[in-house]
């Protein structure tokens, strides 16, 4: 699916998606990542997959350092949570928080994002059966 904002020019956008990507001011990523209005970091949360086996406290932590108010959080092609425990860096940093389908939140976040919302989404890609 394509998505595409055409304001907010210095602000990154997520501009389509698949199973196995996700383009980003029209460019393509593959694997879990970490996305900000001025900022991408790729190779975030290496052991969790779509499904979220082996996401970490310490992958939340990173992801709560951003600065960001809100994190998106993107689960693959279905809505999934964590276990509560994991939450907890999120918590302590009084960001808000919400996890979705990955189209979800890739939508939510350009929507926040065009806002100027300071706004986080962080993408965990299903691993091939």
């Amino acid at each position: 699916m394509k998505l595409y904002l055409d304001s907010h020019t210095n602000t990154h956008v997520v501009t389509g998606y698949g199973d196995d990507h996700v383009m980003i001011d029209k460019e393509r990523y593959e694997g879990n990542l970490l996305l900000t209005a001025n900022r991408i970091v790729t190779g975030w949360a290496p052991a969790a997959g779509g499904d979220l086996a082996g996401l970490t406290e310490a992958d939340l932590a990173e992801a709560a350092g951003l600065g960001a108010q809100i994190l998106i959080v993107g689960t693959g092609r279905r809505q999934r949570f964590p276990p509560p425990p994991l939450l907890r860096p999120l918590v302590e940093a009084r960001i808000g928080f919400e996890f979705m389908d990955f189209a979800a939140a890739c939508r939510t976040y350009n929507i926040l994002a065009g806002e100027g919302r300071t706004v986080a989404l962080a993408l965990l890609h299903e691993r091939a059966a």
